[in-house]
């Protein structure tokens, strides 16, 4: 028993943790953590790792992460707030986190009420006339080889003419990891093409922003991109301020 009992300790610092996470979150369809110490770090104040794990989460947005893990080194805790079942950090920890999204997932988001508010309804200026136009469906495609395809059906209002387009681009990091951005590699259609490209292209940027990936508490920066077929693979630093808790 007296073996087993910082497993045990483990387990239930864990649970905690588990909880709190899924408390945070629209969606959980699996969420595991494993929080690693011992009793006499733990009387110190000191947690050895924790590494966080998860499939099917929605932060917000609609937007679902197939998978993500986040592994900390050493984290520095109140002793007390542990006794009780409580993590509290005593100072930011920095961690590592790579989060899955797939083709299907990112389209399924696309379709969402939020994204279709921020696709309709959008001014542009063509040949010093002003336009409406509504993009009905975007698509994306993850052929691989860190290529974005992407295909729209707009409407333009003045006109009533259903037009389609399609580009391909690749994504670019910006701002020390702050912001994504896709640049254009070809592009064709009916009318408008490029500037309708812009808007699509900004848009499916600020979706895959990491501030919708943000669980509260936990923060990223982005590393790396990889646009592998059917899926998204982010790689990112994360800096945990505060592990969510019961």
């Amino acid at each position: 028993m007296g073996a087993n009992s910082p497993d045990l300790g483990n387990q239930a610092l864990s649970k905690v943790v588990e909880i709190g996470i899924a408390s945070q979150l629209d969606v959980v369809e699996e969420i595991d953590v494993d929080l690693r110490t011992n009793p006499g770090n733990l009387i110190q104040g000191k947690v050895d790792s924790i590494e966080i794990s998860g499939k099917g989460l929605v932060v917000k947005q609609d937007l679902r992460m197939d998978s993500i893990q986040i592994n900390t080194d050493r984290v520095s805790i109140d002793p007390i707030g542990a006794l009780l079942g409580n993590i509290e950090l005593t100072q930011p920890t920095d961690a590592e986190a790579r989060i899955v999204l797939t083709e299907a997932d990112i389209n399924r988001a696309f379709a969402s009420n939020y994204m279709q508010g921020k696709l309709r309804g959008l001014k542009m200026d063509v040949d010093g006339q002003p336009v409406t136009i509504d993009i009905q469906e975007a698509n994306l495609d993850l052929p691989g080889q860190n290529k974005f395809i992407i295909a729209a059906t707009f409407l333009m209002r003045e006109s009533n003419e259903i037009k389609k387009m399609s580009a391909t681009a690749i994504p670019q990091i910006h701002d020390d990891g702050e912001r994504i951005s896709l640049e254009i590699l070809a592009a064709e259609g009916q009318g408008l093409t490029l500037k309708l490209v812009m808007v699509i292209l900004e848009q499916l940027a600020a979706l895959l922003d990491l501030r919708n990936f943000n669980i509260p508490g936990i923060s990223l920066k982005l590393r790396q991109l990889e646009a592998q077929a059917g899926k998204l693979v982010i790689h990112a630093n994360s800096q945990i301020e505060k592990v969510p808790s019961m």
